[in-house]
Parts: C-alpha cells; sequence; structure tokens
C-alpha cells in the first residue's frame, strides 16, 4: 500500500509539473480569436490550431536571433564552468599546496556572496577592458559566479572516490594527469552532467546579466530579454508571445529529460562514503 501511494503521488506530482507546458504550447498554437474568447482546455474539445503564432514570433520578434544569443552563452559557459570546477576540485582533494585551507573557505564565503553587489564595479570595469556589450563578459561573469558552487559540488564528489584506486594508479606509475584523465574524469561524469545542466540552466534563465551587460549593443538580445520586452508589447497579441516563450522554454527542458538519469545519478553519487 504505501508504495502504490508514492506511486500516485508521483504521477499526481508529474502531471502537475507537465500542465502548465501543455497550457502554454496549445495557447501557442492558437488563433487569436481562440485565445481571447475561451481558455485553453477549449482546444481539446474545439480544435482550430495553427502555426501563425510562430511564424510572427519569427518573423517579426526576432526569436532566431535571440535564441542563437541565448545558445552562444549558455553552452560556452556551461563548458567553462564544468572544466575549470572538475580541475579545481581535484587539485584541492588531491594536492598539497600552500594556503589549500584558505581557498577551500573562500569558496564557500564565495557561495554566498550575493553577485549583485558586483555590479557597478565590474560595469565599470568591462568599460575599461573594451569588454563591456560583449557576449564574451557574460562567460566571464557567469563562470566566475558558478564556479565556486561547482567547485564545491564536485569535491565532494570526487573526495569520495576510494583512495584505493588513486593507490593502485600510482604502483602502476600514473601521473597526476594521467590519474585525473583515467580515473576522475570517467567516475565524475555524472555529476558533472549534473553540474553542467544546473549550470545551463542559470545561464539559459538569466535576465539580469544579459540585460546590463549587453544594453545598447548590437547583438541581439538573448530570448530572456526579449521576452521582457515582448511582455510589455501588446501589439503582436498573446499568441506570438506564448509561441516565443515556448522556444524559450522547450530548449532546458528537452536537456533535462534527456540527461535526467545522469542528473540524479550525479547528485546522489556523492552521498556515500566510498
Amino acid at each position: 500500500m504505501p508504495g502504490a501511494l508514492v506511486h500516485v503521488v508521483v504521477i499526481l506530482f508529474i502531471v502537475g509539473w507537465f500542465v502548465p507546458i501543455l497550457a502554454l504550447f496549445v495557447s501557442s498554437i492558437r488563433t487569436q480569436a481562440d485565445t481571447a474568447s475561451s481558455g485553453w482546455w477549449m482546444a481539446l474539445v474545439r480544435p482550430d490550431l495553427s502555426l501563425q503564432n510562430y511564424a510572427l514570433a519569427f518573423d517579426q520578434m526576432n526569436i532566431a536571433g535571440s535564441l542563437g544569443t541565448s545558445l552562444a552563452i549558455a553552452i560556452p559557459t556551461t563548458v567553462l564552468t564544468v572544466l575549470l570546477s572538475v580541475i579545481g576540485a581535484y587539485a584541492l582533494v588531491r594536492m598539497q599546496f600552500a594556503g589549500r585551507t584558505a581557498l577551500s573557505l573562500l569558496l564557500v564565503a564565495l557561495l554566498v556572496t550575493p553577485p549583485q553587489i558586483t555590479l557597478v564595479p565590474l560595469l565599470r570595469l568591462y568599460n575599461q577592458v573594451g569588454l563591456s556589450g560583449s557576449i564574451p563578459g557574460i562567460w566571464l561573469y557567469q563562470v566566475g559566479f558558478t564556479l565556486p558552487f561547482g567547485v564545491f559540488l564536485l569535491r565532494g564528489f570526487i573526495a569520495s572516490i576510494p583512495k584505493d584506486l588513486y593507490e593502485s594508479a600510482n604502483l602502476d606509475g600514473a601521473s597526476e594527469l594521467r590519474t585525473f584523465w583515467s580515473i576522475v574524469l570517467p567516475l565524475s561524469r555524472p555529476i558533472m552532467a549534473s553540474l553542467g545542466i544546473m549550470a545551463f540552466l542559470w545561464s539559459w534563465n538569466d535576465l539580469l546579466i544579459p540585460l546590463l551587460f549587453l544594453g545598447g549593443s548590437g547583438v541581439s538580445p538573448p530570448i530572456t530579454v526579449n521576452l521582457a520586452g515582448l511582455v510589455a508589447q501588446t501589439t503582436q497579441g498573446q499568441g506570438p508571445l506564448m509561441a516565443a516563450t515556448f522556444l524559450s522554454v522547450i530548449v532546458p527542458l528537452v536537456l533535462i529529460v534527456s540527461l535526467q538519469r545522469y542528473f540524479v545519478r550525479g547528485i546522489l553519487g556523492g552521498a556515500v562514503k566510498g
């Protein structure tokens, strides 16, 4: 009986999580008149569907350019965050160097440091060095403030790897680089995938940083900035806005669904020592 109850609760949770996405998708393929006159669920009774809203979103709202900018920001940010995090975590776990304890405490302190307090100084610095209005400037900012969490997360996982594996590698004459490449990286794939999912979602959904650091440039605004501007406009109606919103949701949704097994394994992987 308890097992059946758990299954029912999980099914209800999945349905409750999926209904808003279904509502958004159905609203994005309904006509303007139907959207204004009835709720989205009426499309299941009287389907009158069209892709006109998506055509308007691409033709008049520059959604293609916004999606391209969001991908150009999120993908490099994710790759750099995961790569630097696993290198830093391995160094803190396996390498002996002066200041390692102080560096670990600094990472914990950075986890609770609000990024907003650095906006004004970094904006001034970016203006001086020519990074303002550029995508690489956003990479540096997002990677810099995601890296402490990534190192903290991966450090716990790498520390849980049995020491026997490291000792066996040392007996076989493996260098630190070889141990890192042949043992640590393969075992850390689940937690690296988990960190990659979180870093991608944080970067993809970020509104404040692209709005400030890309404002006034000739680069197409990311999808979050574009949607924030479209919400204040009513000239195109709700249909194209729903279509643009669904396109902004489907990319991270596909990523989560395709990598969910790695996400769960990665989060739970460091829970048991050894």
